[in-house]
């Protein structure tokens, strides 16, 4: 059940909107479900002596109006309370009697009209279709005073929560107020009007953010959104010193045909000017490559260099998000991530990035703000994707992005259960739809270079395949290897484990070591995520059709003992890779 509320000074012309035909939605038998005291003249249905609809309609507005009219200069301006509350599509239809009742329990709600109140405003609700009705009041009071209303979107959302609870309604996501502003009826009924996908104001805020991801300075975000065909106003205090910003999109003009411009901070709260600066301050992004993303292979392709070093910097992400340290941070660090690997995608997937992206960009702000939000490594990681160019979706580069993305499905669950523990319901939903996208964008990239190891896998003489599989069962705790995992399953894995034993690891000190880096169970499929754990960790081509190089003898890195702490594992300093941590302590694994 959605409430909608706005404010006007027109209470005649809003009814004859609502008792009219419609401009969009055609409007069939508008009646009154419920008014003020019960006996407020109806213009749908003859209830008075009048025979025509419109004197019966000027009479309800003057009876609406009366105390604003009393009141005279001491009325507000915009006296007008419009209220349209819509069920889902899956909810059963009301009855005009249970509207009746949702009407006079928001009136309630909102301090409009208390129950037992006889000075409450005037109030009438409007049925005019199945699924929604429209509540009308006028903000003055029988005493001519104004009502409290503080906070009546808030108070309206939550009388609608418990209304869905107690009818067995669909129950929608409570918010906390961090939410983008939707665009209005009249932005999107422009927008299908001029045969734009979506409207101007989404189009514009997936614009800004994009721009902004991995941006080092200032003066480069203002350059990208130039260079992304926005229209920009910089807004300059009377020192000169810019104070904000505001964008449009070419050929979006109002009736007097100027160009219509839209603030930052009314595309996203986080895209305000000075939010973006905090931003920038707090992670500034540097050009550095993780040094485990070059050692060894200094002939990739700079795409694939760069996603093996997000890569990195994600799973870090996804250990920190276990944890308050710094989580908030995290989850901006992610959305920017996200938003460069889908600007650098190949055609197939970009279409599931664009939506994951677009999904996550909710899950990116709550009130919880991080102590010390140092997202220095993973605004840099979205730095080099950006720099490093577009991917081209085969070869290494689509192994290093299905790579990628398999860890960023596991970030992204993280991130759902960061937000489910602190109470987060539209957050939460956001990231588990952000994982669902990636999970399918993670298929289509991943398609090629699996079945590649799969035939590898197979392809193996029948002894060694034999060893590398018993290794696989005996190291997998209890309960991960799914009933589903027989020994063709885990034919890319067993490739990989042969691959890298060739290359100079320790195959059972490999496996081990990407297993304890972080929980299993939340992953799809257990097999896809070591394969690419390993073959990051082996330095390992993440397309097998790659030349695979022998490592030096001494294989210290992957003998390594580690030690169990909370039911993870924590690498000794010489079996974990080298990621930077602010924290000047070694990340958990």
């Amino acid at each position: 059940m959605v409430p909608k509320i706005r404010r006007g000074s027109r209470t005649h012309g809003l009814l004859v909107y609502l008792y009219g035909p419609g401009k969009r939605d055609e409007h069939t038998d508008a009646h009154l479900v419920g008014s003020w005291d019960g006996f407020a003249p109806d213009p749908g249905r003859d209830n008075s002596p009048d025979p025509d609809p419109k004197v019966t309609l000027a009479r309800l507005a003057a009876a609406l109006d009366l105390r604003v009219k009393q009141a005279g200069d001491k009325a507000p301006a915009q006296h007008v309370w419009h209220c349209s509350v819509r069920t889902d599509p899956s909810d059963r239809t009301l009855t005009d009697v249970e509207w009746n009742t949702v009407a006079r329990r928001l009136v309630h709600a909102v301090n409009l009209a208390p129950e037992g109140d006889p000075d409450g405003c005037r109030w009438v609700a409007v049925r005019h279709a199945d699924d929604h009705i429209h509540i009308v009041a006028t903000m003055v009071r029988g005493d001519l005073r104004r009502p409290r209303m503080n906070y009546d979107f808030k108070k309206a959302q939550a009388e609608c929560r418990r209304i869905e609870k107690e009818w067995g309604l669909r129950r929608l996501k409570p918010g906390d107020g961090t939410g983008a502003k939707s665009p209005t009826s009249a932005e999107r009924f422009k927008a299908e009007r001029t045969g734009r996908p979506e409207a101007p104001r989404e189009t514009l805020r997936e614009a800004v953010r994009q721009a902004l991801a991995g941006a080092a300075t200032e003066e480069e975000f203002f350059t990208r959104l130039h260079e992304a065909g926005l229209r920009v106003k910089i807004r300059n205090a009377p020192s000169g010193d810019a104070i904000g910003y505001n964008v449009a999109l070419p050929g979006d003009r109002n009736r007097e045909g100027t160009p219509i411009w839209y603030p930052g901070s009314k595309l996203a709260p986080d895209l305000s000017l000075p939010k973006i600066r905090r931003r920038l301050v707090d992670g500034t992004a540097d050009q550095t490559t993780h040094p485990a993303a070059t050692s060894g292979r200094p002939d990739w392709s700079p795409p694939a260099r760069e996603r093996r070093n997000a890569t990195g910097i994600a799973e870090r992400a996804a250990l920190l998000l276990d944890s308050d340290d710094e989580a908030a941070a995290q989850l901006v660090g992610i959305g920017e991530l996200l938003d460069a690997v889908t600007q650098t995608s190949p055609a197939a997937t970009r279409a599931e990035l664009g939506a994951a992206a677009r999904a996550f960009e909710r899950a990116t702000r709550s009130h919880v703000r991080a102590e010390r939000a140092d997202t220095r490594a993973i605004r840099s990681a979205a730095r080099g994707i950006i720099q490093a160019g577009s991917a081209l979706g085969r070869g290494e580069d689509g192994g290093t992005t299905a790579m990628l993305l398999s860890t960023l499905v596991l970030v992204t669950l993280a991130a759902a259960r960061w937000h489910s523990a602190r109470g987060h319901a539209q957050q939460a939903h956001a990231s588990r739809r952000t994982a669902e996208h990636l999970r399918a964008a993670y298929r289509q990239a991943a398609a090629m270079p699996m079945q590649a190891l799969h035939d590898q896998g197979r392809a193996l003489p029948e002894a060694e395949r034999r060893a590398h599989q018993a290794t696989i069962h005996a190291a997998l705790p209890n309960g991960v290897m799914r009933a589903d995992n027989s020994s063709t399953k885990t034919d890319a894995l067993t490739a990989t484990l042969a691959q890298a034993e060739h290359a100079g690891h320790d195959p059972k000190a490999l496996l081990q070591q990407a297993i304890d880096m972080r929980e299993l169970d939340t992953a799809d499929d257990v097999n896809d995520v070591l394969v690419w754990r390993l073959r990051r960790l082996a330095q390992l081509p993440a397309h097998p059709g790659e030349a695979t190089r022998r490592r030096p003898a001494d294989t210290s890195q992957t003998k390594a003992p580690t030690s169990r702490t909370n039911n993870r594992t924590a690498p000794t300093a010489a079996a974990r890779p080298t990621v930077s941590d602010p924290r000047n302590r070694p990340p958990r694994r």
